[in-house]
């Protein structure tokens, strides 16, 4: 919004140059984005935020540079001498889209070209001038911000203005020379036969104000901002007025915008005026806000007194009612519809006191005892999942005992004392759940059965197990299921799902900071492959499984698929209490790292998990990381035997390590791998 200078003084005389007025405005809240020199004047581009409709205007400016500088405020004059009555008739159909109507008479207006001095400050706000009534309705829209609305009186029928929907099939031409096909919730004004101005966005071209215009109806009134919105938007129509009435204008200022552009018409253009005809069926009523001066200064980290604050509050033309010695209720005037709660006025005692002059301090936080906040846990958890593109599943908290017989769990598991529920919402589903794995496969089938050949699924969830007590006990679990096909494609995947599901889970424990992790075969649960599964250790102690579902559970859901369906459960206590809170942050190192490669010949059955720990275990501070790259059979790998390939990447903190350093410190390793895995180094 455009705003000339010399006119802000005009209103309020705060002894500040443009500059520092434009200061001002900024650190109250109100970004002024420009100042440009025009003549004697300067411009300033002020930038309004959509919640202050209240300042797009000049006197809107002049009363924050009031409450920020405490100076007095000087409105237009409006006062209207030797009014003459008036016969013209005001009627609002939609009290629901138009709570207030108001209008005057000005008959003889004479119409032609503005003084210049209305035009000059027209156009350094960037409206440019048509004739001197338009220019008029223009002049107080920028200065009260309130848009008006002029008609040629004598073009209207039937001496009335009615505000009513448009209905079905109306069409109106607009000043802009466009027929226009309304929708039918658009509000229109009528006289008392046809539409006349689409309200709130642009008037009708058929009572257009022209040179032969001898009186006129000056139209101020409220429009509701959402129909004003709608029918702008529908009707691609953006104006000045709309931009206002969008936003929300001043229901009680209104008869303010609307004396003043009568006042200067009998100044410019002559004429005689009549008294306001209005029609205000909804009365505006003011919604009181409480605060309590304990919550401003608590939430400003400062120490005002409430004298203070009530001095300052008292700048916003709020009525202060004291309720007690802490508690103060606001009034807030029908300009300031934004002030809606104590957030509110706390924010407004904080522009007026300055920013700048709230202290800076460093909030206070609470430190937990150790480990991760269970909502902090479970954020990570999911993260982690959907990272490595598993989506989330939410089941009921049921399940069917049959899924405990396609899971081959023994009689004496632990998972078959389930909870049978006395009411349940299916007479298959009479269980609470004792493990995620039978509702993931479910969900599984559920999409394979339906044509999804990549599923990726995992829970959150408490599963509950009969105790003896009068409640049952309860756990929290992560389970995941995978199952994937393999189809043509430019690249070939070659890695195994069970490595797909290894990685997430990897990646989880990475996202927990949790160290102490391996991975050992067999998983130990009947209803998983013996060979291409394994139990999930944590700092070693069983914390769950992972791995495919055995061959026979496969063939009991008849899924009639040759791929594997991997599954994984863990137990949420178990990641709390190894999730470390601490990260060590280093700097990037300076000097180049070495990597080696060591390829050992193993009993099928050691698991590389192992290996893996005697390397990182070896005494060297060089050892940066370990990695595994290779597991290989068969071939001239004698029976029962296995390679495994592993990455060692050697680095100094201090300096470059030298290749024969290097290359003395790799043999070590080669021969205490050997000795202590019992295995043979391959060539």
């Amino acid at each position: 919004m455009l705003i000339s200078f010399n006119w802000l003084t005009e209103l309020i005389d705060t002894g500040l140059g443009a500059e520092e007025t434009a200061h001002a405005l900024t650190m109250a809240g109100l970004e002024v984005e420009g100042i440009e020199r025009a003549g004697d004047d300067f411009v300033l581009e002020v930038n309004v935020t959509p919640n202050r409709p209240d300042c797009l205007s000049v006197l809107g400016i002049a009363r924050e540079m009031r409450a920020i500088t405490g100076k007095p405020l000087k409105v237009p004059e409006h006062a209207i001498k030797d009014e003459s009555h008036s016969t013209f008739m005001v009627e609002i159909k939609d009290k629901e889209l138009c709570a207030r109507y108001a209008c005057r008479v000005v008959r003889g207006v004479s119409v032609g070209e503005s003084p210049e001095w209305l035009t000059n400050r027209l156009e350094l706000c960037g409206i440019r001038s048509v004739n001197n009534i338009v220019d008029i309705t223009n002049y107080v829209l920028l200065e009260f911000g309130h848009p008006l609305h002029a008609f040629d009186l004598d073009l209207l029928e039937g001496g009335v203005v009615r505000v009513a929907r448009a209905g079905a099939g109306q069409s109106i031409t607009t000043l802009d020379g466009v027929e226009r096909k309304l929708p039918e919730e658009a509000l229109l004004i009528w006289d008392g036969k046809r539409p006349v101005a689409v309200a709130g966005v642009m008037g009708g071209l058929a009572t257009e104000v022209t040179a032969s215009t001898q009186n006129i109806l000056i139209e101020s009134a409220w429009f509701k901002p959402q129909s004003v919105r709608r029918t702008s938007k529908a009707l691609g129509l953006k104006s000045e007025s709309s931009y206002r009435f969008e936003r929300g204008t001043d229901v009680v200022g209104l008869e303010l915008a609307l004396d003043r552009a009568a006042f200067l018409t009998s100044k410019i253009a002559g004429g005689e005026v009549e008294y306001r005809v209005e029609s205000y069926p909804v009365k505006f009523s003011p919604k009181p806000v409480t605060v309590q001066y304990e919550k401003i200064n608590r939430l400003l980290g400062i120490d005002l007194p409430p004298g203070v604050v009530t001095e300052l509050l008292k700048r916003l033309e709020l009525e202060l009612q004291h309720v007690s010695e802490e508690t103060l209720v606001v009034v807030p005037p029908s300009s300031r519809l934004d002030l809606e709660r104590d957030a509110d006025i706390v924010e407004e005692v904080a522009r007026l006191y300055g920013y700048g002059n709230i202290p800076t301090s460093i909030p206070a936080s609470a430190i937990a005892s150790g480990g991760r906040p269970p909502e902090r846990l479970t954020a990570d958890v999911k993260e982690a999942m959907r990272k490595e593109g598993l989506s989330e599943a939410i089941n009921y908290s049921f399940m069917n005992e049959k899924h405990l017989d396609l899971l081959d769990l023994a009689q004496a598991d632990p998972r078959r004392k389930a909870v049978r529920i006395q009411n349940p919402l299916r007479a298959e589903e009479a269980l609470l759940r004792t493990t995620l794995v039978p509702s993931l496969i479910d969900n599984f089938l559920h999409n394979f059965f339906r044509g999804s050949r990549e599923v990726g699924l995992f829970e959150l969830a408490r599963v509950f197990t009969d105790a003896g007590g009068a409640l049952p006990s309860e756990a929290r679990k992560l389970g995941a299921v995978l199952y994937k096909e393999r189809k043509p494609a430019l690249w070939k995947e070659t890695a195994p799902d069970f490595y797909l599901l290894k990685g997430a889970l990897e990646s989880l424990f990475e996202r927990l900071n949790i160290k102490d992790f391996e991975m050992r075969k067999p998983a130990g649960e009947p209803f998983m492959h013996p060979g291409k599964s394994a139990g999930v250790f944590i700092g070693g102690a069983r914390a769950g499984f992972i791995g495919e579902l055995s061959p026979q559970v496969m063939e009991r859901l008849d899924a009639k698929t040759k791929n594997a369906l991997n599954v994984l459960e863990l137990d949420m206590e178990a990641l709390s209490s190894a999730a470390e809170m601490p990260f060590v942050f280093s700097p990037i190192p300076k000097y180049p790292a070495v990597e080696r490669d060591l390829a050992i010949i193993v009993d099928r059955e050691t698991a590389s998990a192992e290996i893996a720990r005697l390397l990182k275990g070896f005494p060297s501070e060089f050892i940066e990381e370990v990695s595994v790259f290779d597991s290989f059979t068969g071939g001239n790998i004698p029976e029962g035997k296995k390679s495994l390939g592993f990455s060692i990447r050697y680095r100094s903190r201090e300096r470059t390590l030298t290749d024969e350093e290097v290359e003395a410190l790799h043999e070590s390793i080669v021969r205490h791998i050997a000795e202590k895995a019992g295995g043979e180094i391959r060539a």
